[in-house]
């Protein structure tokens, strides 16, 4: 059923109107012809124009005329190019719509077979369609699971690259098609807290190590959602009001982290840029690596692996480990040289 539905929907409707309107127009010129060359009835004149573009091969209904065998081949010319020609454009036309989908489906499944570390996003409405943005500028790759094969569509109008799968994100099935045993992290934002929450406990039963973000509706499901699994729950109800406090006592500091987040303050951007264990820096201490003087890069924190909390504003006497996470202030550029050095063993340019 739905092949059909989509060999229907992608007949383009214009053409196939034109087509309709051409062969109404041979069947009523044929009529009128027929009508006014041998003086038929409406009734007749229409049989014999229909028998003849059609070449069915019936009797004609009276002997013909000199003038109307030669109308007779002139529209069996413009019946039969008229006819065939439309009915192999809309063939051809559901032929290659439907094709067209089933390489397109195709191109997406392995594209999410090969998938590895990404995150998924369980709808997209309008809090979705932010993340989205957010992921797409960081060049960060996900996957975005929505159950409305309409918004999907409109969505993909949008965002053409995307890498989607449609159904229920509540599925066990569909949250493995979208790879979560590989995924580093799912972001559930349907704008159902029951929903959120059954998102919560089949994504940490499918994948222990997952970082799972859920959006509570409601502040009375927060507490829930943690403890189905969610390692971060966010409230538009409890964040609103803080922001817009935080908007009114301390203006300046609020659009100055805004544009921060955003990497629209002199191309600067806030980070965290996680020390794996063969990296050249792990035992050192942050005077040892140099990383301020050398990346000219801001350690605003530091989150230990060890002691599972921030250190603000560290020291240079503090000990990085294996795990630590540097939450940094710099360019994209100073970023992307910090992860390198925090990712394999390699000095500091």
């Amino acid at each position: 059923m739905y092949i059909i539905e989509r060999m229907i929907y992608q007949v383009p409707y214009r053409r196939f109107a034109i087509i309709i309107i051409l062969i109404i127009s041979v069947i009523l010129g044929g009529t009128v012809g027929y009508h006014l060359i041998e003086k038929w009835s409406l009734i007749e004149s229409f049989y014999m124009t229909v028998i003849t573009i059609s070449t069915v091969g019936f009797a004609e209904v009276a002997p013909l005329s000199h003038f109307g065998r030669i109308f007779t081949v002139i529209l069996i010319m413009t019946g039969v190019v008229i006819i065939t020609t439309g009915v192999s454009l809309i063939f051809s036309s559901v032929i290659e719509g439907t094709f067209g989908e089933i390489m397109r489906r195709q191109r997406m499944e392995k594209k999410l077979a090969k998938m590895k570390n990404h995150f998924i996003i369980c709808g997209s409405g309008v809090v979705g369609e932010d993340v989205m943005n957010e992921f797409i500028r960081a060049q960060a790759p996900f996957v975005i699971i929505e159950k409305n094969a309409d918004v999907l569509t409109s969505l993909l109008k949008k965002f053409p690259d995307t890498i989607n799968v449609n159904g229920d994100a509540t599925d066990d099935e569909i949250l493995k098609k979208a790879g979560i045993e590989q995924a580093k992290g799912i972001i559930a934002v349907l704008g159902n807290d029951a929903d959120n929450l059954f998102i919560c406990v089949t994504a940490r039963a499918l994948n222990p190590h997952l970082r799972i973000i859920a959006r509570a509706i409601v502040s009375e499901a927060i507490n829930k959602l943690k403890r189905a699994g969610a390692d971060y729950v966010f409230s538009p109800e409890k964040i609103g009001g803080v922001r817009l406090a935080a908007a009114a006592l301390k203006p300046t500091v609020t659009s100055f982290l805004d544009a921060v987040l955003k990497g629209e303050y002199l191309n600067l951007v806030l980070d965290e840029v996680e020390v794996q264990k063969d990296s050249s820096i792990v035992d050192k201490t942050l005077k040892e690596t140099n990383i301020s003087k050398d990346i000219g890069i801001i350690i605003v924190a530091l989150k230990s692996a060890v002691l599972n909390k921030l250190n603000f504003n560290p020291s240079s006497d503090t000990k990085i480990n294996s795990g630590d996470v540097l939450i940094s202030f710099g360019t994209p550029e100073q970023i992307g040289q910090l992860r390198k050095v925090c990712r394999a063993s390699m000095k500091i340019l």
